[in-house]
């Protein structure tokens, strides 16, 4: 019965949003967040992951695999996951993807409203279960915020520590899967002369030289104490993806290139081309919460039919939040 009330709640909160709560086509319990000018974003309430993002003109900004897994059990390639307590090549698998296969619910206590006035937004809640403990044994609360724009997309991400007594650390990722039309005609602008680790090396450590990053073969860094802001340029489309960070030092930025897809399960041969991921996180240094302390992180993205050069970037590091 509390279930249920709690459950109603939810379904009542969201009739006075302009969100619907529906199943998509392989009976997943979704949400759809609509902007008036006719902008929109889909969210899974399993994993708290958003799968699909689209401007005014109906366009697609987020990659999902062509072999993307839509079952409620199973992680989905694509959109923007959320990885914690720890991010990709950090600890084990089950480790990395623990709130990924969490279903989340809708925060009964969320922050108050955003004052930007945006009014789509949706507010969710993960807990760890039993089964979690086994593997991590720490107790937290995480608490996502998924806001819609005119044209951008904002995720603003709570961890609170409920331990009593141990302190909680972990990693942190905002992993987003950009759409883009050929990866080898996009180019990222923000990152010179930021030192990264080379996961294909290794994870040696070097400067990068370059005005701006472009891909002719897999890339897989960990740039270090990176701007605030970063851009994506997508030549062909002419559009820009502006992302802006806070309290996420640190990005990810990785394309698997041909052979590396060819043996990922859940990624079509030729995905690649279509495909730039790119992580806001906090990877080098981990975030450590006394009992009762929270941390926060954010990262906002805006699409722009426009093109940036590198002399727009300030030097600007994100703070630790």
């Amino acid at each position: 019965m509390a279930a249920e009330y709690i459950g109603r709640c939810q379904e009542e909160k969201l009739r006075k949003m302009p969100v619907d709560l529906v199943k998509d086509a392989f009976g997943c319990d979704i949400i759809i967040l609509r902007e008036p000018n006719g902008a929109s974003a889909v969210v899974h309430l399993h994993g708290g992951q958003v799968t699909s993002w689209k401007n005014a003109q109906g366009d697609e900004l987020l990659f999902l695999s062509s072999k993307a897994t839509h079952k409620p059990s199973k992680r989905m390639r694509g959109g923007i996951p959320i990885c914690f307590p720890h991010v990709r090549n950090l600890g084990s698998l089950e480790q990395q993807s623990l709130v990924r296969c969490h279903n989340w619910t809708i925060d009964p206590n969320p922050p108050p409203p955003p004052t930007n006035g945006i009014k789509a937004y949706l507010d969710l809640l993960s807990r760890p279960t039993a089964a979690d403990m086994n593997i991590w044994a720490h107790n937290f609360e995480l608490r996502l915020r998924v806001s819609l724009g005119m044209a951008n997309l904002t995720l603003t991400t709570r961890v609170k520590n409920i331990e009593k007594v141990k302190a909680l650390s972990f990693n942190f990722a905002i992993c987003t899967y950009i759409s883009v039309s050929d990866i080898s005609e996009v180019r990222i602008e923000g990152l010179e002369t930021t030192d990264y680790l080379d996961n294909l090396k290794c994870k040696e450590r070097f400067t990068e030289q370059g005005n701006a990053i472009t891909f002719d073969g897999e890339l897989d860094r960990v740039y270090l104490g990176t701007p605030t802001k970063i851009a994506i340029i997508d030549h062909e489309k002419k559009r820009t993806f502006e992302l802006r960070k806070d309290g996420l030092p640190d990005a990810v930025v990785w394309n698997p290139w041909d052979k590396k897809s060819k043996t990922i399960a859940d990624l079509g041969d030729d995905d690649y081309m279509r495909m730039l991921c790119i992580e806001s996180a906090a990877v080098e240094k981990s975030i450590v919460l006394k009992p009762g302390q929270e941390w926060k992180g954010r990262q906002e993205i805006t699409a722009v039919l426009s093109s940036y050069c590198s002399g727009q970037f300030d030097r600007h590091v994100a703070s630790d939040g």
